[in-house]
């Protein structure tokens, strides 16, 4: 081919080759370097060349295999400069081992994961913007504005010094959970947050909200780590996305410190109100259910019918509420949970130079159990405490074992190698005797009537005990940050004469001789009452 031709295509074509050398290039500089080196083999390659039918096939032909030299050679050599960011060239990323890589690398995975996909795909697979943006779904300016995010946060995070927060170093730890409320089919926050990154994670957004990337800042991991755990999160109500992108949370985490005088002057408060209860309001209850019919019990004691209607009765009907909308604490989770999470955590006393003036003693209980079968008539109430000697907690408290019960107090199963597994179930949680007695409480009637025969605490008791209750939540809300006020307030208030202060009504009631000692036996059913349509035959 001529030398005048050869000129001709050169002119023409320039445009396309020098916007080739651009696509695949870091730099305006390296790109002019680039076309150079593809116009001059270009040239030589025409002027020896014949006739040739595909000018463009040709053409980019020639150009390809010349950016493939300039890779091999000149890249090495001069590497790669994202926004003033001077790396050397590699073409697989992920497998240098330099200091630059690897630091490239780190602040890569600290860009979201758009950002990083773009940055990867522009920067390193060569790929134009528009076909970044076809390929993502996602308009060309979108794509144009995250990569100039990206440059921005991978030149300053380039230069700077990355910092990793307290629960990098120290990762906090739950010591236990509980819920309020309904769990769901994956239960209660324990199948959320068991995963110690997941608690972090949580845990990284209570005092103060976070970004996803300052939330892994904190954790110090990388955000490709997290995100998946993020969403998760979120998708289940432990995360709540706020104002520009930032995450709090809803879960009571319970305080890392406390303070043993604190705790104390609530107990003696609560103290004085469960004797007052005792004196008062448990006799109106023992008559309101002194002549409930149809009641099953497995000893014959009636007292224990009596004891459990007294601490639902100071569990639930004395309590202080105030009229305060708590609705954005309860955590709905994608399983069907419809509940507020609590966490409780490994907890320093501050002041250590204070002397107990109470004997220890175990005044927890669980909240309300209720078990409803959707196969009988079968409904159960139970409330755990130190009383009774069921184990397993609220996991352990099976609907399944209410729905047995009935099939053996209707003659449904007998015991015989088929029911072995149903009847091995009742026997081991003493719900039923080796003669096949059952063994718990049962109503032949509706949980509602009985709960409702349970009186009210007189309101002049509720308005005197109320100051007490409010200044002790107050109290305690210090220990929380401010989006879980409310929450900590109204629930310690209504909770000033509730779970506890039941367990210490019953130790006067027990201790002073008001009510007999639990057998082992009783201690089985003690709280524990099943409704049916039907008594066990005796």
């Amino acid at each position: 081919m001529n030398k005048q031709k050869v000129d001709e295509l050169i002119t023409e074509y320039l445009p396309k080759v020098y916007g080739f050398a651009v696509t695949k290039s870091y730099s305006y500089d390296e790109a002019e370097d680039l076309c150079a080196d593809i116009i001059s083999e270009l040239y030589c390659s025409l002027l020896k060349a014949e006739e040739i039918h595909d000018m463009g096939g040709y053409i980019w032909r020639i150009s390809a295999h010349v950016y493939s030299k300039f890779v091999s050679s000149k890249k090495k050599h001069q590497g790669v400069s994202i926004d003033g960011i001077d790396i050397p060239f590699q073409d697989n990323y992920f497998s240098d081992d330099t200091e630059e890589f690897i630091r490239l690398r780190r602040e890569i995975s600290f860009l979201t994961k758009v950002r990083r996909e773009i940055v990867y795909s522009y920067y390193y697979e060569n790929k134009s913007i528009a076909v970044i943006s076809s390929t993502m779904q996602i308009p060309v300016g979108t794509v144009k504005w995250h990569l100039n995010k990206a440059r921005n946060e991978l030149k300053e995070g380039f230069t700077m010094e990355r910092k990793i927060g307290k629960l990098g170093l120290k990762p906090m730890k739950a010591t236990g959970f509980g819920h309020s409320g309904n769990p769901g089919t994956n239960g209660g926050p324990e199948f959320y947050l068991g995963d110690n990154l997941n608690l972090n994670i949580v845990y990284s957004v209570y005092f103060e909200p976070k970004t996803r990337e300052e939330i892994a800042e904190e954790l110090g991991v990388t955000l490709v780590f997290i995100e998946d755990k993020i969403r998760f999160l979120e998708d289940n109500g432990f995360l709540i996305r706020q104002a520009k992108n930032r995450y709090t949370t809803y879960v009571v985490f319970e305080p890392e410190t406390y303070s043993l005088e604190e705790r104390e002057n609530t107990l003696k408060k609560q103290h004085e109100i469960a004797e007052k209860i005792a004196g008062t309001y448990t006799d109106s209850v023992r008559n309101a259910v002194s002549d409930y019919p149809n009641v099953y019990i497995p000893s014959g004691n009636r007292e224990l019918f009596e004891a459990a209607a007294i601490f639902y009765g100071v569990a639930n009907k004395c309590q202080i509420p105030l009229n305060v909308d708590l609705s954005k604490y309860s955590i709905k989770t994608t399983h069907g949970g419809d509940f507020i999470a609590f966490v409780h955590l490994p907890s320093k006393q501050i002041d250590t130079d204070y002397v107990s003036v109470l004997k220890p003693e175990d005044l927890s209980a669980c909240g309300n159990m209720t078990r409803c079968s959707e196969k009988y008539p079968v409904y159960s109430w139970s409330m755990d405490t130190k009383f009774c000697s069921r184990e397993g907690l609220w996991q352990n408290n099976l609907t399944s074992d209410y729905e047995y019960l009935y099939e053996v107090m209707t003659g449904a199963i007998s015991d015989n190698p088929a029911n072995a597994d149903k009847f091995n179930r009742l026997r081991n949680r003493k719900y039923l005797t080796d003669e096949n007695k059952v063994n718990i409480m049962v109503v032949n009637g509706k949980a509602e009537d009985f709960f409702s025969r349970i009186p009210e605490l007189d309101e002049k008791f509720k308005k005197e005990f109320a100051g007490f209750a409010l200044e002790a939540a107050e109290i305690s809300a210090k220990s929380y940050p401010p989006q879980m006020r409310d929450l900590i307030v109204s629930g310690r208030t209504a909770g000033f004469v509730s779970n506890s202060v039941a367990v210490m009504v019953m130790d006067i009631l027990y201790n002073n001789g008001i009510f007999k000692p639990l057998t082992e036996n009783e201690k089985v059913t003690s709280n524990l009452i099943m409704f049916a349509d039907r008594l066990p035959n005796e």
